[in-house]
């Protein structure tokens, strides 16, 4: 037996319980992993209230920890007990201390890379590389906008845009999350609930707008994202936060300057091995030689992921939030 975090009907945080549970022998390309550091993701709320579905119920939520193989299955070649290793893949399942997972989800770890940096990282950092190196492959000296730019996917992308050129516009919530955007890159933190966003960008951007909006926050943001946009300009909604995004005309894109929009989900970007070997590389890469540092704002035992939930939801977080398993 282990003990893992289950969910028996959708909800609050409170549907979070930390139960015994058993894990099986991993079968053919199956790998049995014992995590260490466990990410949280705002779609582990998805999950959560039923959003996304899951395969079944009750599940157990999670898409992004580190850890060690325990065993491996039959035709699994490359990895081996004992070896650190780490995700960010579906099915939902991270939240346990152990748990059966595909071969080819998982990403051997560089010694360079320790397990809670790789559980903070792995979803959110190739979620970046898939933003600003393959939907609209940012520029040197390009204007673009972040928003939520002191959370988890925000200081990273706010690094990596600003090793690649850009000048990096960000929305914060508080001084105290402005200074820790700047500090990881954003040149320009707008305060979203006493300035008006489209003005600050306009007025940082010479009255042109930005190349790109990267929002996951959605029904609060879309619309004014759009507005940010120079023309021929690239609206990325990849997250909602603030519930679903308004519906958009076709129409609207070509009024706002011929725009371009687009809904990305990362795992449609490391679907095959090749791609997820290829993003993670790319991720190692700027970890390693210091472009891109990882901030872990809280940490908390697997059992307390509902008090995870509640700090996320409630906006109260920054930076990365890791599990102890």
């Amino acid at each position: 037996m282990t003990q893992a975090i289950c969910i028996h009907a959708f909800g609050g945080p409170e549907t979070l319980q930390f139960e015994s549970v058993d894990v099986p022998a991993p079968g053919p390309n199956e790998v049995r992993v014992r995590h260490t550091h466990i990410g949280v993701n705002y779609i582990d709320v998805y999950f959560r209230t039923g959003l996304y579905p899951p395969a079944a119920m009750p599940f157990t939520p999670g898409v992004e920890a580190a850890g060690e193989v325990v065993a491996v299955g039959d035709a699994v070649t490359g990895l081996q007990p004992g070896q650190r290793v780490a995700y960010a893949a579906r099915p939902p399942g991270a939240y346990a201390e152990e748990r059966i997972i595909p071969a080819d989800r998982l990403v051997p770890l560089p010694d360079a890379i320790h397990n809670e940096q790789a559980a903070a990282m792995m979803l959110k950092g190739m979620t970046a590389h898939m933003l600003l190196a393959q939907i609209h492959a940012v520029q040197p000296g390009e204007p673009v906008l972040i928003h939520a730019a002191a959370g988890g996917v925000g200081l990273i992308a706010c690094q990596w845009a600003k090793q690649l050129g850009a000048t990096v516009i960000g929305t914060v919530g508080s001084e105290e999350k402005a200074e820790l955007a700047q500090a990881h890159g954003c040149d320009h933190p707008i305060l979203y609930r006493r300035e008006d966003i489209t003005e600050r960008v306009r007025h940082f951007t010479g009255g042109e707008g930005v190349a790109a909006v990267y929002d996951s926050v959605g029904a609060d943001t879309l619309m004014t994202s759009m507005d940010c946009l120079a023309k021929r300009g690239m609206l990325v909604s990849f997250g909602q936060s603030s519930g679903k995004p308004p519906a958009i005309e076709v129409g609207q894109l070509a009024a706002g300057g011929s725009l371009f929009l687009t809904r990305p989900t990362l795992f449609d970007y490391i679907g095959t091995a090749a791609d997820l070997q290829h993003s993670a590389e790319a991720l190692f890469d700027v970890i390693e030689r210091g472009a891109v540092t990882v901030q872990v704002g809280q940490r908390l035992p697997l059992a307390n992921a509902a008090e995870a939930h509640r700090a996320l939801e409630a906006r109260e977080t920054t930076g990365s939030t890791v599990l102890i398993a």
